[in-house]
């Protein structure tokens, strides 16, 4: 019997819709807010008021390209969080009011459990290699950066984590002060490839253990564009390539350097990347240098499942619901969520 989920996710400022089935995605619509730029980051209630404009668009979109009726949904999966609250709001409305009009299941989805399980993910035009359980992840984003074992499907465990700030946000708050419009992290990828990854230094953080910390390495590099710019005040532009690779080397470093001894430490070499910040080409070529001297074998998302998407979420539902993990009408989204 065939199994067909639809996805939704509104965790931040994209609005997705997916449609799977048998294990197969056949649509993911995303619907990005691009009204944040002009304040430099994501405004809550700007996000929450497109997502309400975006979600029923959306998803019929997601079922047209899929050529699946409404009709023909067997559960609606979502995004219960982490994430905000009031974006979280309006695809869990959705969510529940579509399940309760077709009778149909309903499965809640952890946003950073969906990011990993990305790595499953088959399409209509390719089948992609999947890890083998047990397997790291380094899942990295503008709220997250963590070192997880992942059993299985539903069985993770967190191993490392930053104790402030993520790795993603160092990229946005660093681009800022070098008044780079947001999202800040892809244009210091592209100017990162023009410049010279040694050019400057800056502090790195000495956390025990496979704990990350960047809010040094942001204090760090503010004090030294403060300090240069007295000097030159066009300093900026005329190094803003060297200090794009700069620091983006910095911070992948960093990364890399943790899930180096993550691997030391389990004997796990089956090593999978995933979140917003896995899109980064400096991060995707760390770990492939890692793989290669060090024998791992590496996984890396498809650009269209690594940033924020429906896709994710309804693979992750796929699989709970082979297990009938379903949630009733009276379930509320989660601001903050971890992985268990």
């Amino acid at each position: 019997m065939s199994i067909t989920i639809l996805g939704i996710e509104s965790s931040c400022d994209d609005t997705s819709a997916s449609v799977l089935r048998d294990g197969v995605i056949h649509s993911n619509i995303i619907a990005t807010q691009t009204v944040h730029m002009a304040y430099g980051g994501v405004v809550p209630e700007l996000a929450s008021r497109a997502h309400q404009q975006n979600i029923i668009p959306v998803v019929d979109q997601a079922l047209k390209e899929a050529n699946i009726t409404a009709d023909e949904i067997d559960a609606v999966a979502f995004t219960r969080g982490p994430g905000l609250l009031g974006s979280l709001m309006v695809g869990t409305s959705f969510a529940k009011g579509f399940a309760l009009s077709k009778n149909i299941p309903l499965i809640e989805v952890n946003h950073l459990k969906a990011h990993i399980l990305a790595h499953f993910i088959d399409d209509l035009k390719n089948t992609y290699d999947h890890p083998g359980f047990p397997f790291l992840a380094l899942l990295v984003s503008g709220g997250n950066s963590q070192i997880i074992i992942v059993k299985d499907h539903s069985d993770m465990e967190v191993i490392g984590e930053t104790i402030d700030d993520a790795a993603g946000e160092a990229f946005d708050k660093c681009a800022k002060v070098m008044g780079i419009p947001y999202p800040g992290g892809p244009v210091i990828d592209k100017r990162a490839k023009e410049g010279n990854p040694l050019a400057f230094e800056f502090s790195r953080p000495k956390i025990q253990g496979l704990n990350y910390s960047f809010s040094g390495l942001k204090t760090s590099f503010l004090y030294f564009i403060r300090d240069k710019v007295k000097v030159n005040p066009n300093f900026i532009e005329e190094n803003m390539n060297d200090l794009c690779a700069s620091l983006q080397y910095t911070i992948v470093d960093v990364l890399m350097n943790k899930v180096k001894r993550a691997v030391r430490e389990t004997g796990i070499k089956e090593v999978a990347i995933a979140g917003g910040v896995s899109a980064n080409s400096g991060l995707q070529n760390a770990m492939k240098e890692a793989a290669a001297k060090q024998g791992w074998k590496v996984y890396i998302p498809q650009l269209g499942y690594s940033l924020d998407n429906a896709a994710m979420i309804a693979i992750t539902g796929y699989f709970k619901y082979l297990k009938k993990d379903f949630v009733e009408q009276d379930t509320a989204p989660f601001a903050r969520m971890t992985i268990k």
